[in-house]
Order: C-alpha cells, then sequence, then structure tokens
C-alpha cells in the first residue's frame, strides 16, 4: 500500500510540475504579445481599417448564423466554455480524431488578435485564454463578436466581413441576403475547403450545418430554413 501511495505522489508531482512549466509557457506567450502591443492598441488598429464594419451594419441573421454555428452559447458563458471543452473531449476521444476545439467566439478573437501564426498549440491556447480574459473584462459581448466579424479568415485573402462580403457577392454586409449570409458564416471554420469559390458543393454542405443549427437554437423556423435556396 505505502509503495502505491508513493508512486501515486510521485505521479502527481509530475503533473503538477509539468501543468506549472506548460502554463509559464503560456503565461510568457501572453506577456510578451501584450508587451508588443497592447490589447487596446491592438483593437484601436483593427476599427481604424478602411473595412471595418460595426455591428449595426450586419443583419441580425448573419449574427445569429454566427453564434448558432460557432458558440450557441456565447451569451450565456465566459471566456471559455467548460461544457463545449468537455463535449469536444469526449468527441475526439470516440472519433480518435481533433475534430473539435472547443473554442469560444472570445478565444477565436484573441487567436486572430495575437497568435495566428503560433506553432506551439498548448501554450497558444493558454495565451488565448488570459487574452480572452481580458477582453471580457474590457469589452461587452457585441463589442468581442464585432471584433469575431472583422478579423476572421474567408478564404481568398479576405479579412472580415466587409472584403467577403464584396469579394463574394459584390455588396456591402447590410445587404446580403439570408441565404448569402448563412453560406458565409460557415466559411471561417475551414476557409480552404468551403470558400464558395473553391467547393461550391462544400460550401453548402456546410451552409446547412449552420441552418440546421439556427434552426436548433431557436434562430430560424423549420419553415424559414427551408426556403432558403
Amino acid at each position: 500500500m505505502k509503495i502505491v501511495k508513493r508512486v501515486f505522489f510521485i505521479l502527481l508531482s509530475i503533473l503538477i510540475v509539468v501543468t506549472g512549466i506548460v502554463f509559464l509557457n503560456g503565461y510568457k506567450l501572453y506577456k510578451t504579445s501584450l508587451e508588443h502591443i497592447s490589447l487596446q492598441d491592438t483593437i484601436a488598429e483593427i476599427r481604424s481599417k478602411d473595412t471595418y464594419v460595426s455591428i449595426e451594419e450586419v443583419p441580425d441573421y448573419y449574427k445569429n448564423a454566427i453564434i448558432a454555428v460557432e458558440d450557441h452559447r456565447y451569451k450565456e458563458h465566459g471566456p471559455i466554455d467548460v461544457i463545449a471543452i468537455a463535449r469536444a473531449f469526449i468527441s475526439n476521444i470516440q472519433s480518435k480524431q481533433l475534430n473539435e476545439g472547443g473554442s469560444t467566439i472570445t478565444q477565436q478573437v484573441a487567436k486572430n488578435l495575437y497568435f495566428i501564426t503560433e506553432d506551439d498549440v498548448v501554450s497558444r491556447k493558454i495565451a488565448e485564454i488570459l487574452v480572452a480574459i481580458d477582453l471580457e473584462k474590457n469589452y461587452s459581448k457585441d463589442d468581442i463578436l464585432e471584433f469575431y466579424m472583422n478579423t476572421i479568415y474567408f478564404g481568398e485573402g479576405y479579412y472580415g466581413i466587409r472584403e467577403a462580403s464584396n469579394g463574394y457577392y459584390k455588396k456591402e454586409p447590410k445587404d446580403l441576403t439570408l441565404s448569402e449570409a448563412t453560406l458565409l458564416a460557415g466559411v471561417p471554420n475551414a476557409p480552404s475547403v468551403y470558400a464558395p469559390t473553391i467547393n461550391p458543393n462544400l460550401a453548402k454542405s456546410r451552409q446547412k450545418k449552420v441552418i440546421r443549427s439556427m434552426v436548433e437554437y431557436g434562430y430560424l423556423s423549420q419553415e424559414e430554413a427551408n426556403n432558403i435556396p
């Protein structure tokens, strides 16, 4: 029994040390990134771009489509969603693949702002969470959703909803139809796969997933969904 306890405490100690090192690396990445340019300055820089779109300038159904397919509990949780992380963990174990990540919209914004080129996934995830905490301390949910739609990549060199709307449909975001908005909402999940100019059939398949999610979470009726071309 003593040997079992000793082994248990040794393993626990190793786990604590490894966890501490991993967190320290993530914290170092977070601190270095914000020392290079503060969160407030980064947001100001993004907002100053000609392509920046305020949340009032996009249709409600586009915003709802994003939330439904990317983070349906967005308005309910904080910087991270423990339920989504647990669900993704179980799903990945069952499928034996990394199909789900469990990242919130706020975490995705953090990644887009600072860590889009970071290769160390574990350190990046920790740094993302720390930036996400800062985001939710300093900005509203609508602000963060606005940052999201202005920083996500839509393929074909288009960053943000204005570039994507102009590029794919030759129109401003406020003029997007429900069909166009639901299709664009699905693209950032994998732009190289779902960009409508690259794989129109896969883009439509992803759009159907977006529409199903909107029905599931009460943003569309089934009748409205059935009428989307």
